[in-house]
């Protein structure tokens, strides 16, 4: 009998039609990837179920992952999570945002950082140089990962809209501290300018659907907002025209770190209106503005969102929420509710084995 070392199976994607093939223990997700296929997709480790879809045929094994993004009831009705799955054989699946140009190539590359700024107590503003002959093209809304020394990677949403990459080739990123995390620890305490860092990227399938003609509302908590900035500025540059309304959400008012920033842009981009929402607002804090969870405060303004768009970016419980509110109580259409949740390594830990 002959052995195959690395069987390789035919994955399929309707219905775009779209077909790469797996190798060995590559998951599917990293196949896709590695074809230039884009399919949805978040935090690759199993824990945000950005990636879930409908197996139409074929037999796959799940590596470990949390139920909250794919439940023993979600694998028996046929969904799998491509970023934890491995193909057993030729597989057929579901997924409607798979399209052509959703994926740039995903290249690794050295860094320097350029600057470093404190935005908030636990909010540093990094900025990374970019090698200059090297062209790095992505989405707004997409994110990159830090290679550490052990190969530990860490990842964060670019803040940049990409046109800016043609004058000044650079990226944004919004690094909330996270005592005792090994990356951001050595962020706040001993990064300096100059600091040669290694990333990888674009990754992610967040992203502004253009073909649309649907109003558009933006949900952002905490540096959730990284992403919904370069969101913003590329609206502005492709000059987008379509009502958006953008949530921001914090604890205190010095969370929403770019505030003033943020007042200037929308005071100058007419489809934008900018609704500010704090959860824990103290009296010394003196804030006038709306109150309460975010995510809710879109609900007592739009009672129905089936005409709409929604963008979430954030801690997972906030994501989570306005997905499970927006579609259940506001009519949203599920397809229509496009997420990136910042996915720690502490969530990560609370996977579940398969």
């Amino acid at each position: 009998m002959t052995l195959i070392a690395n069987p390789t199976h035919q994955i399929t994607v309707q219905p775009s039609g779209r077909a790469f093939a797996s190798q060995g223990d590559e998951t599917i997700l990293a196949a896709a990837i590695r074809a230039g296929v884009g399919m949805p997709y978040g935090c690759k480790d199993g824990a945000c179920g950005s990636c879930k879809c409908k197996k139409l045929s074929g037999s796959v094994v799940h590596g470990t992952h949390q139920a909250k993004a794919l439940s023993p009831e979600d694998e028996a009705a046929g969904f799998v999570l491509t970023c934890c799955a491995t193909a057993q054989s030729d597989v057929v699946l579901e997924s409607r945002q798979v399209t052509d140009e959703s994926a740039f190539p995903v290249k690794k590359m050295p860094v320097r950082v350029a600057a470093l700024e404190k935005m908030a107590h636990d909010v540093m503003q990094v900025r990374l140089q970019l090698p200059a002959m090297e062209k790095f093209r992505y989405h707004a809304g997409q994110y990159v990962e830090f290679i550490m020394r052990d190969g530990a990677r860490r990842a964060y949403s670019m803040a940049t809209p990409p046109h800016l990459q043609e004058t000044a080739p650079g990226i944004e990123l919004h690094i909330r501290h996270m005592p005792g995390g090994k990356f951001t620890d050595h962020v706040f305490a001993a990064m300096k300018e100059k600091e040669i860092l290694r990333i990888e990227g674009p990754f992610g399938s967040f992203h502004l659907h253009e073909d649309s003609d649907k109003p558009v509302v933006l949900l952002a908590s905490g540096t959730g907002f990284a992403p919904i900035k370069a969101l913003i500025l590329h609206m502005q540059h492709i000059g987008f025209k379509r009502p958006t309304t953008l949530y921001w959400g914090g604890r205190r008012p010095q969370d929403l770190y770019l505030d003033s920033w943020l007042r200037e842009q929308a005071a100058n981009m007419p489809f934008l209106t900018y609704v500010p929402v704090v959860s824990d607002a103290q009296p010394e804090d003196a804030w006038t503005g709306r109150t309460g969870y975010v995510h809710q405060a879109v609900l007592d303004d739009f009672a129905d969102l089936s005409g709409h768009q929604v963008y979430a970016c954030g801690a997972p419980i906030v994501v989570d929420s306005a997905r499970t509110a927006y579609t259940r109580q506001g009519g949203l259409p599920e397809d229509e509710f496009h997420a990136d949740a910042f996915t720690s390594e502490a969530d990560k830990h609370g996977s579940t084995a398969p």
